[in-house]
């Protein structure tokens, strides 16, 4: 019996097999006693898993190390400042909202983390989502279609028994989800499912991310323009947004129009100018927070919400509010909304991290970067907090400004602290339409995707197409779907590349023993008398019919086709028919005895095929429908003379050749053999067809031979 079916098989009382299965259920229930075990060193371990801080606290180096974390600290905080503000809005919340979100995350990620870069806060694709889902929400509740009522946070949360206004229950809606969004991204880290992220390509972030930035554009418009038309959710808000807006365009508020020109025309310059000279800038200069500062001032000293009837943010609170808990009744119709942001969320905290990392040295885990994103949403949704991830723009900011450690975070809520305690309510007067430019420029980095596609699409078309398909998508349809479009698109383009890989022939380099694509190499030697075939993927179910196809076109001969046509035709004398391998050459003179060809990609066999040899060194595993394949390509070439041998194969392409019973008896005439090289496996059709007895005996495998014939 195999050892593998000796240990799952229960044995029989009495037998010798139940010492070895108590031994092992005594090992199993000893490693689980060991893993259950508390201990002080085991809560230890356990708390530093969770809490990394408590591993590089300690060996902070505040002389080499505090100068860069503070500085790049406050500079963050200061762009954070207008960025929570004006993502409020995108995320259809009041603006005190968006600067609690991010002074917690900051402080949460700073414990929980293994990046030493990464950035988190209010972040605009997630924010356009929540945005879109609080929406869709007021409406079922019953709540017109206007914008969130800034300023207004006289009502608290309801907790199902108070009655809540809108500005109330949107952010209600928001830290349910919140609270869900991190729940799932804390059950995924907890379960080891960060390999997740893998799926998420880079062409599919970045088509999303594309699409989302022009959705979020879109719906910036109607605060530059200082209009007041529904927001648009589902599928087709887009075009329906763009619709409203031209309709309305005669209700352009001037001021609102005027005031966002001159922000723009003062705001994108300058950030071009950090981007075009950040090599030599210590830290870049903090044009949105003045612009911001400058604009409030002058809108406050003339007026511009009573005179020009311009939209302004209102009072903004200063102070914390008390705690609260999430809707639980929400929850049902939320749980879908927060699994595209869990997933966006982790994806973008994992892929920051391990980039800056990889950059700097250090190891990332990415379980952990769940868990640790998974906190700063599920533990602030009890704080009037929204769904925050890492953020590209304060990233790059935190890592070029002479970040180390995370005490960096710790300084920017520090500086968040200062304006939820004495400075909101100088943002009063600040023009929402100010706030849509800022959220706007920083969305520059999605525009610019645009240029790159041309490059794209030279190096890899599928990807391109995995690229636009999810950035139309995410654009016309819904982010959502256009997320789920993406992958599976990209996972279709997967098995578009394994259905139809690349296939070639092979040829000799001059006299040594490498073998390489005769396509795309010039001077390569064709081996006589022998066709070796590479199929650049893994032979399984999908592909096993290319396989065979792209086999006859490229070595010239379809062996059922071939043999078909024999048959049709009048039945030589006894023992001219024999093979090959029995003549050296019988095979050959049959197949030069018939002038005419078979239909299709195939051709007689001609004097330069006796032997077909298969290069399984691109194929990393070969399922029963591939081994099949095989073993039906070996039989139809044998039928008409031509001998199949393999090259290259893996151990487990050989572990699984033996358990299908690939290998034939050694000596025996058609054995069915697999090599380690293509060298050996020409040397061997060489001297097998030059009928050299004793090359025979000696070619067939053994245990530590060459060969790997399994038997």
């Amino acid at each position: 019996m195999p050892r593998a079916l000796e240990l799952i098989q229960s044995p029989r009382p009495g037998g010798a097999g139940a010492p070895r299965l108590q031994q092992q259920q005594a090992l199993i229930l000893e490693k689980a006693r060991a893993a259950c075990r508390c201990s002080p060193g085991a809560l230890g371990r356990a708390l530093r898993r969770l809490f990394p801080v408590l591993e590089w606290l300690p060996r902070y180096e505040p002389r080499s190390q505090l100068l860069g974390d503070v500085v790049s600290g406050l500079l963050v905080g200061v762009v954070a400042i207008p960025q929570s503000i004006s993502y409020s809005l995108l995320a259809n919340q009041d603006p005190v909202y968006g600067i609690y979100t991010n002074f917690f995350c900051n402080i949460i990620y700073a414990a929980t983390a293994t990046s030493r870069h990464a950035s988190v806060g209010s972040f605009g694709v997630l924010c356009l989502m929540v945005g879109q889902s609080v929406t869709r929400h007021l409406q079922l509740a019953g709540y017109g279609d206007s914008s969130a009522a800034l300023g207004d946070n006289s009502s608290s949360p309801r907790n199902g028994t108070e009655l809540c206004d809108r500005s109330c229950y949107a952010i209600t809606v928001a830290l349910s989800l919140s609270f869900l969004v991190g729940l799932y991204q804390i059950l995924l880290g907890v379960l080891q499912m960060g390999f997740v992220a893998v799926y998420l390509s880079e062409p599919l972030l970045g088509g999303f991310v594309t699409g989302s930035s022009l959705t979020i554009i879109t719906s910036q418009m109607k605060y530059l323009l200082g209009l007041k038309i529904p927001r648009h959710e589902g599928v087709g808000s887009f075009i329906l947004t763009w619709v409203d807006l031209f309709r309305h365009i005669h209700n352009t508020n001037i001021c609102d129009l005027l005031t966002s020109l001159v922000a723009l025309a003062i705001i994108v310059p300058v950030k071009e100018l950090n981007e075009h000279y950040k090599e030599r800038l210590k830290a870049p200069f903090p044009i949105e927070l003045l612009v911001v500062i400058a604009a409030t001032l002058i809108s406050h000293y003339f007026d511009f919400e009573q005179r020009y009837k311009a939209a302004v943010c209102g009072d903004i609170p200063t102070g914390f509010r008390k705690p609260t808990v999430p809707d639980f009744s929400l929850f049902p119709s939320l749980a879908l909304d927060a699994l595209p942001i869990a997933v966006i969320g982790f994806a973008m905290t994992v892929s920051l991290a391990e980039i800056f990392g990889k950059k700097h040295g250090y190891a990332v885990s990415a379980n952990q970067e769940m868990i640790a994103i998974g906190m700063c949403n599920l533990i602030p949704s009890f704080f009037y907090c929204f769904a925050s991830s890492a953020a590209l723009t304060k990233t790059l900011l935190k890592e070029s400004t002479g970040s180390q450690t995370q005490v960096s975070g710790l300084v920017t809520s520090l500086v968040l602290l200062l304006v939820l305690l004495w400075i909101s309510p100088l943002f009063y007067s600040l023009q929402t339409s100010i706030l849509g430019v800022v959220t706007i420029v920083n969305l520059r980095g999605g525009l610019r995707r645009f240029r790159d596609t041309p490059r794209m699409w030279q190096l890899s078309k599928l990807d391109t197409a995995v690229w636009w398909a999810t950035m139309l998508c995410s654009t016309l349809v819904t982010t959502e779907i256009g997320l789920l479009v993406g992958v599976c698109f990209a996972l279709l383009c997967i098995i578009f590349r394994t259905q139809r890989p690349r296939a070639t022939l092979l040829g000799r380099v001059s006299d040594r023993e490498v073998y390489e694509d005769q396509a795309a190499y010039k001077q390569l030697s064709s081996i006589a008398h022998v066709k070796i075939f590479r199929f650049e993927c893994s032979l399984y179910y999908a592909n096993k019919d290319y396989f065979k196809a792209v086999l006859y076109q490229k070595t010239g001969l379809n062996p059922v086709l071939l043999a078909a046509s024999l048959g049709n035709r009048a039945r030589p004398e006894p023992g001219s028919t024999r093979g090959c391998w029995s003549t050296g050459c019988g095979c050959l003179r049959q197949g030069r005895s018939r002038a005419e060809s078979p239909p299709g990609d195939a051709r007689a066999p001609s004097t330069d095929m006796h032997t077909l040899i298969l290069d399984c060194g691109a194929m990393q595993f070969i399922d029963t429908v591939g081994l099949s394949a095989l073993k039906e390509t070996h039989h139809d070439y044998r039928e008409v003379g031509v001998q199949v041998l393999l090259a290259n194969c893996n151990p487990s392409i050989r572990q699984r050749l033996r358990e299908g019973g690939w290998a034939g008896q050694a000596g025996g005439a058609g054995g069915q053999l697999a090599f380690h090289s293509i060298h050996d496996a020409v040397q061997f059709a060489e001297r097998w067809h030059r009928g050299d007895s004793r090359d025979k005996q000696a070619a067939l495998p053994d245990a530590g031979a060459r060969l790997c014939q399994g038997g």
